[in-house]
């Protein structure tokens, strides 16, 4: 992409923390400031070997490690041949990654600016809160691997999202952790001045200044907006504090911020995108900024949105409205009245084109309707998503059919060498084509798991079992110790989590469309289950928003459950979900259920990484899941659209219990004469040919470039 502002700053910082650093230990001050080391393989392990107990204690952050890590433990790093060693191979691996030359249908002088609200590159990088996030960095990655040009763009948020703790009677509360993106592998843009490099945004009466920092994720660079300058007083500097802040002022300011600063950011960086592709509604205000920049050079109005649409494409992932945010016309015009003028806008032409009907004055924008109305192309993102969205935003185009509306759809998929585990990984490696994670699409490339013996298959799924059940009995001990619990209570998991039992997950967001309560439904027909010759242990993790009661009191409902038996032995809570205990958790557990109230689930992402690591699915015909099972691959329940929820939650529950009860516990359990699951293993080859091709980020990513991309540039 030629010179991007940044990259001197980065080397600089490594130059810097090398310096703390014995001679030989430089090498890994360079790897650390790009996160190409994460899904490197050797590169946790390499950092980790340097002082395993600190990396546990700066969650993997390899720049606070090489800070933080004692003189003791450097010098025998330092020391140490082989690791050394390893290090010049890691970055020799890496340097050649980075150096190859760009590919794909974009310009490399004219990248995909990949803008949204947050992203999960890392667990050491805490902007992100869920799903959406996991996604965005799993894109920049997958651009990394495939020499996409692209750059992202984003918020630096200085408290990120909530975490988590769990109180006594099961209550979610929450609390923040402050960030110093001076200790991440980040660093200051500056201009030519020395200085850091700011952009200006006007947000209602006031002019916030953002700095900008970048994170280089492989060949992809991440610039992120900061509002923490002495320029802004308090209020504005709260703006990039927390992502997704519950006040609705300060979320319509990250939405004008990441959009129209954002735009700002690639003017000052020097990049002149061919594709800018919205991630979500939150970046929709990107296009406002890019039609008053046209206006500026003196094109009219709607000529500056018409170019500025023609390279604008818009992935929508909420399929409710409610889900979409709006605003009243007075909140928006205020946020955006001085912006407008400046730029010699008409603020109401700019609200207008937020509504459904835009000459309804009572209806209030919606980032959505926005980013719909002047984006070329939008997308869903599994193919019932697409169905789905085309009906729900049909009012936007009342001269076409559902049909007709243009929204096509483009199933999400997985990065590939993040979410698969070690062990797999290696297995893979010995029996897959080389190089098989350079064509993950490719069905023939999985092929050759028929091949892998019965043997190697099923133990690698217990190696990745065991290393969960270690994680869930030392986490479940101390979240019960944090939360008061009696002491048998907090011996029972340590005690009776066991690496030989059927293993199911159920971790996401905390939303009442995705039913946690369906598992209980029936408790003594759950506890049964927990309990039996051939028990289960049931693993849960998520949040709830910290303004949805209902979801914190689905929560609270399965703690009501703690003192019946089995269920303080065979049922852990993994408190303050996140991409650590996401990773453990899809690498080692047998099965995953995802029981989503159809058709709500845009498509998920949690079951695909799942996938990669030979766990089954148990889910609703929903979301991607609609696409991937064939009958012989996982277990489904009915996707079908009930208006009695109540009805349908009873017929789903009832379903649930029976499968597990008929099909996958006794296909877990009936071993041949070698000791082995074969009817199990061969489902999940089964599962593993069919889904781990179609629903990789290669697959998601081509179909981008194929699609839209190709579509939507200069």
């Amino acid at each position: 992409m030629g010179a991007v502002r940044g990259e001197d700053e980065l080397k600089r910082a490594a130059e810097a923390l090398a310096w703390r650093l014995p001679d030989e230990l430089a090498v890994l001050a360079r790897l650390a400031y790009n996160y190409r080391w994460a899904w490197t393989p050797g590169g946790s392990e390499l950092f980790r070997a340097v002082d395993p107990r600190r990396w546990r204690l700066v969650m993997g952050n390899p720049v606070r490690l090489l800070q933080e890590a004692s003189s003791e433990s450097l010098a025998a790093a330092a020391a140490n041949g082989r690791l050394l060693e390893q290090a010049a191979e890691l970055e020799a691996r890496i340097r050649a990654d980075l150096d190859r030359e760009a590919s794909g249908p974009v310009d490399p002088e004219h990248p995909v600016a990949f803008f949204c609200a947050e992203y999960a590159v890392h667990q050491s990088l805490p902007i992100y809160s869920g799903g959406l996030g996991a996604l965005a960095g799993d894109i920049l990655k997958e651009a990394s691997d495939r020499a996409l040009p692209m750059v992202g763009i984003g918020l630096m948020y200085r408290r990120g999202y909530f975490r988590q703790r769990i109180d006594h009677s099961g209550w979610q509360q929450e609390y923040w952790v402050l960030t110093d993106p001076e200790r991440l592998p980040a660093a200051l843009v500056t201009g030519d001045d020395g200085e850091p490099l700011t952009v200006s945004v006007p947000v209602g009466d006031a002019e916030a200044v953002a700095q900008v920092w970048r994170v280089d994720v492989g060949r992809i660079p991440l610039f992120l907006m900061d509002t923490e300058r002495p320029e802004n007083d308090n209020l504005l500097r709260w703006t990039t504090s927390r992502l997704y802040d519950g006040d609705p002022d300060t979320r319509l300011a990250q939405y004008a911020l990441l959009g129209l600063g954002g735009v700002a950011v690639l003017d000052a960086i020097g990049v002149e995108p061919g594709v800018v592709h919205l991630n979500e509604g939150h970046a929709a205000f990107a296009s406002l900024a890019r039609t008053c920049r046209g206006m500026a050079a003196g094109a009219a109005f709607e000529d500056a949105m018409d170019a500025s649409r023609s390279r604008t494409i818009f992935t929508t992932h909420t399929p409710v409205p409610a889900g979409n945010d709006t605003y009243p016309y007075d909140q928006v015009a205020h946020t955006l009245r001085r912006y407008a003028e400046q730029a010699g806008v008409d603020v109401d032409d700019v609200v207008r084109r937020g509504r459904t009907h835009p000459d309804d004055g009572h209806e209030p924008f919606g980032v959505s309707q926005f980013a719909l109305r002047t984006s070329r192309d939008a997308n869903g993102v599994s193919r019932r998503h697409g169905e789905v969205a085309r009906e729900m935003w049909q009012g936007l185009w009342p001269d076409r059919d559902v049909d007709d509306v243009p929204i096509t759809y483009v199933t999400n998929g997985v990065h590939v060498p993040s979410w698969v585990g070690a062990p797999m990984r290696r297995l893979l490696d010995r029996h897959l084509p080389e190089d098989w994670v350079l064509h993950a699409d490719d069905p023939a490339t999985w092929e050759a798991v028929d091949a892998i013996p019965d043997e190697d298959l099923w133990a690698v799924r217990a190696e990745q079992r065991r290393q969960l059940v270690e994680f869930v009995r030392e986490r479940s001990s101390l979240d019960r110790l944090g939360r008061g619990d009696a002491r048998h209570h907090v011996q029972a998991a340590e005690r009776s989590f066991d690496p030989d039992v059927l293993t199911i997950g159920f971790a996401r967001r905390v939303a009442t469309y995705k039913r946690l309560n369906l598992l209980f439904r029936d408790p003594d027909r759950a506890l049964r289950l927990l309990s039996g010759d051939r028990p289960l242990q049931l693993l849960i993790s998520g949040k709830a928003h910290p303004k949805d009661d209902e979801g914190k009191r689905l929560v609270q409902s399965l703690f009501a459950l703690k003192d019946r038996p089995g269920a303080v032995e065979r049922v852990v809570f993994l408190e303050d979900y996140d991409l650590g205990t996401a990773s453990r958790l899809v690498r080692g557990c047998d099965v995953w259920i995802n029981v989503p109230r159809p058709p709500l689930e845009a498509s998920g992402t949690s079951g695909m990484k799942s996938v990669l690591n030979g766990g089954l699915q148990l889910s609703v015909l929903d979301g991607w899941w609609s696409e991937g099972y064939d009958g012989a691959n996982g277990w489904a329940l009915s996707g079908d659209v009930l208006d009695d929820h109540g009805h349908q939650d009873h017929e789903h529950a009832q379903e649930l219990y029976r499968l597990l009860e008929e099909e996958v516990v006794p296909a877990f359990y009936d071993r041949d004469a070698r000791g082995l699951p074969a009817a199990w293993l061969e489902r999940v080859r089964a599962s593993m040919k069919t889904n781990a091709p179609e629903f990789s980020a290669s697959r998601m990513l081509r179909d981008y470039e194929r699609k839209l991309y190709g579509r939507a540039r200069v």
